[in-house]
């Protein structure tokens, strides 16, 4: 057992101070290359904030179209979340509450997606949402189905279809919505869950979805809310796959407003425009930590109990 000296605390409060600053101070120096007028980034740097930060930050908000790359980011990294939380509860519910032949090779078939993350298996899923129904048209062919209606019809038959998910909200939401983190969670957080509640239940005459409805959901709100913020900041923070999928400039999202405004060649950046907008960008990941601060630090200290 570790002793709890006083010299003990003090090295643990100078670690903290210094993780604090090595976090805060990217933070405030793009505070301050925000608010320095344009041209002058290439300056002696300065740590006292410069007198242009509103005029920065509204040229970053009308002249690159911040405003419609936020609310893209925001549908995006929201559907996220939604999408997730819905997808990992069924699924969770399912693999905990239900007797099914093969259920635990299911949930380690899950599980084993967490080593397959999105740049890994970004060709197969690209393939996929610019035509959903391939798929389909794949195995008419690998079964000889349309060998069949060719013969049955008397002349050549081919099934073809197209549906595109590019450069749609769909597209960028659908494909990030699978969660084995989520699953895993949630499976863990029903499983301390007395089993006699579920049985009390029952008795009272109520079926698996007024189950998880009534009792399930107001017992998770705790772990819901820890992994609102954490699904949130994880599609707010999305930048290869909307890269990808989306070529339409009404489509963009605001991460990849921010790297397009730089220049590709060598011309000077207007690195102070740049700053202001990636501190708009900040913004909402950080109000939602803020607002949900309480219930995702408790969501956290009550999943390590």
């Amino acid at each position: 057992m570790i002793e709890n000296t006083r010299t003990f605390d003090h090295a643990c409060g100078v670690i903290l101070i210094i993780g604090i600053a090595a976090v805060c101070f990217p933070i405030y120096y793009a505070f301050i290359a925000a608010s320095m007028p344009p041209g002058s980034e290439r300056d002696a740097a300065k740590l006292i904030p410069g007198p242009a930060l509103f005029q920065n930050l509204e040229a970053a908000w009308i002249n690159r179209d911040l405003g419609r790359q936020l609310f893209n980011s925001l549908i995006m990294a929201a559907g996220i979340t939604v999408g997730k939380l819905f997808v990992s509860i069924l699924s969770a519910f399912a693999i905990v509450y239900f007797r099914f032949r093969f259920r635990m090779i299911a949930f380690y078939a899950i599980f084993i997606t967490l080593m397959l993350p999105i740049e890994v298996r970004i060709g197969p899923t690209y393939s996929v949402a610019a035509n959903i129904l391939d798929p389909v048209i794949s195995l008419s062919h690998v079964t000889g189905l349309n060998a069949l209606i060719s013969m049955i019809l008397g002349r050549d038959f081919s099934i073809s279809a197209e549906w595109s998910l590019l450069d749609s909200y769909p597209g960028l939401i659908l494909p990030l919505i699978a969660s084995a983190t989520g699953t895993f969670l949630f499976r863990q957080f029903f499983m301390t869950i007395p089993p006699e509640l579920c049985e009390a239940a029952q008795l009272d005459g109520a079926g698996p979805i007024r189950f998880l409805w009534s009792i399930l959901l107001p017992m998770s709100r705790t772990p819901l809310a820890a992994l609102s913020v954490i699904v949130f900041i994880y599609g707010w923070n999305q930048y290869l796959w909307p890269l990808l999928i989306t070529t339409d400039p009404a489509m963009t999202t605001a991460l990849i407003g921010i790297a397009k405004s730089l220049p590709s060649s060598d011309a000077e950046a207007p690195w102070s425009i740049t700053m202001a907008g990636a501190l708009i960008v900040t913004f909402p990941p950080v109000l939602v930590v803020l607002v949900l601060q309480r219930w995702f630090v408790r969501g956290l200290v009550e999943s390590e109990k």
